[in-house]
């Protein structure tokens, strides 16, 4: 019975996580360019009590095993990389990537970090960063004098400043892509660091080896779909309850066994 306690609750350990995750899906509902997870799980060590292949009689073999298994173990989150809805803003620094590839943006502490949040801004000196002011890679530029700016699907930028009847080149957006995009690691912030799983970067201009294009004046959302999630919370809950139900019933017959000299 105590074995029938210990499998239950490594089941609702397991579903508590798998609740978690879908809640921190459902928090980043609208988080510009967030990819949802899931938590995947494996069964854990089997106790064998006859193996498959064993004698049982002269010159005859079971054909199968005697064993049980202890539960379940959560393995890990797999982030899934669809690309989510557009959203039109017309700002001429909200950026999206149609397509496979990150943005690459400068951590604090100097390394390349990569992210699919495309709403750059300003700032004081026209340089574009991020919300948090992380310096767009490679790093662009914008004269004070702008009164335009254009980035081709390609991630060419140019700006019409004043005076000017032409556009001028100013930069160029580089992506980048990864063999294993899965194995990156969050970081927060919507910002993801290579590790190595994920295998090093690939980086090019955009709609070159195999990189999406670059879509001016829209936002990706959030691949987040709210009724999925839902019914994943539902089915998480249910699984919950079973598990916590099995624990009631080896209590019960615990309780038999040990009133049985009454």
């Amino acid at each position: 019975m105590i074995k029938a306690m210990r499998t239950a609750a490594s089941g609702m350990m397991a579903q508590q996580m798998n609740v978690d995750n879908i809640a921190n899906n459902l928090a980043n509902v609208n988080t510009t360019g967030f990819k949802k997870s899931k938590v995947e799980f494996q069964d854990v060590l089997y106790q064998n009590y006859r193996r498959a292949g064993s004698a049982s009689a002269v010159g005859t073999q079971t054909p199968t095993e005697l064993a049980i298994g202890y539960g379940t173990k959560a393995v890990s989150t797999v982030r899934d990389f669809s690309v989510g809805s557009l959203n039109l803003t017309g700002n001429p620094l909200d950026l999206s990537i149609s397509g496979d590839g990150f943005f690459q943006v400068q951590y604090p502490d100097g390394t390349t970090v990569y992210t699919r949040d495309g709403a750059f801004k300003l700032s004081a000196d026209g340089q574009v960063v991020t919300s948090d002011g992380y310096f767009l890679l490679p790093e662009l530029t914008i004269p004070e004098d702008t009164v335009g700016i254009a980035v081709g699907r390609d991630g060419v930028v140019e700006v019409l400043q004043v005076g000017q009847d032409e556009p001028v080149q100013v930069g160029q957006i580089e992506l980048a892509r990864f063999v294993n995009p899965a194995g990156l690691s969050a970081l927060g912030r919507n910002l993801l660091a290579v590790t190595n799983a994920s295998g090093d970067p690939i980086t090019d201009i955009p709609t070159q080896s195999g990189l999406g294009q670059v879509d001016q004046g829209t936002l990706e959302m959030s691949n987040v779909k709210v009724v999925d999630e839902m019914v994943n919370m539902i089915v998480a809950q249910r699984a919950y309850e079973m598990n916590s139900k099995a624990i009631q019933t080896a209590d019960d017959m615990t309780g038999i066994v040990n009133n049985l000299k009454r």
